[in-house]
């Protein structure tokens, strides 16, 4: 009786090991090879990142519209557009929200914000949110900032957009400008990885 009580503990231990172990790491490390996606923009067309054919790179963000930390960094959001994209690493802008749970994010509402905050990027809608999970975001706003290879867009930096997302005016390091400087010059990006700071993805 007692060995097979012992042998019942066992496997449960055994079970409880393997799911505890073999559970893998979600989303894009920096130095991964980033996926290509094909997804709707607010003016009803596909955007996909092969279709910016003289970029450099990307600057990829998760971003919504309800979201205050995502609000905070609207203006910040298109300035990084407006002077990068001529450099050849222009924004891409992705919603990962489930308009379901989030209705301040549906795609009508993407529209109306993209309009009334003039943006020059494009405003994707990560519909069936089969993207988001493959980078690896989990809040909004969420930068990915990619380098166009021979092997593919290659992930050269992941997290927040800069150290303070309450005041553009205090800010002390701004992570996305000194990672897409550094890549334009040739050199190392300096703070490959932060935290991103902002609203959890409703999935």
């Amino acid at each position: 009786m007692k060995t097979v009580k012992f042998l019942g503990l066992f496997i449960a231990a055994g079970l409880l090991a393997a799911f505890t172990i073999a559970k893998p790491a979600a989303g894009y490390k920096v130095g991964d090879v980033a996926t290509d996606f094909s997804l709707k923009n607010v003016d009803g067309k596909k955007v996909s990142l092969k279709d910016m054919k003289d970029a450099k790179g990307y600057i990829v963000i998760f971003t919504c519209n309800h979201c205050p930390y995502a609000q905070a960094y609207e203006d910040r959001i298109i300035a990084l557009d407006k002077k990068y994209k001529k450099l050849g690493y222009p924004v891409v802008a992705i919603n990962p929200n489930n308009p379901v749970k989030q209705k301040d994010d549906s795609f009508e509402k993407m529209q109306e914000r993209a309009k009334e905050k003039k943006f020059t990027f494009p405003y994707l809608l990560d519909e069936g949110q089969k993207i988001y999970p493959q980078y690896g975001a989990t809040k909004t706003p969420h930068v990915y900032i990619l380098q166009k290879t021979t092997k593919g867009n290659v992930v050269k930096y992941i997290g927040a957009i800069d150290d303070n997302y309450e005041d553009a005016s205090a800010v002390k390091v701004k992570y996305t400008e000194d990672a897409v400087n550094a890549l334009l010059k040739g050199k190392e990006v300096p703070v490959k990885e932060t935290k991103a700071i902002g609203c959890s993805i409703k999935a």
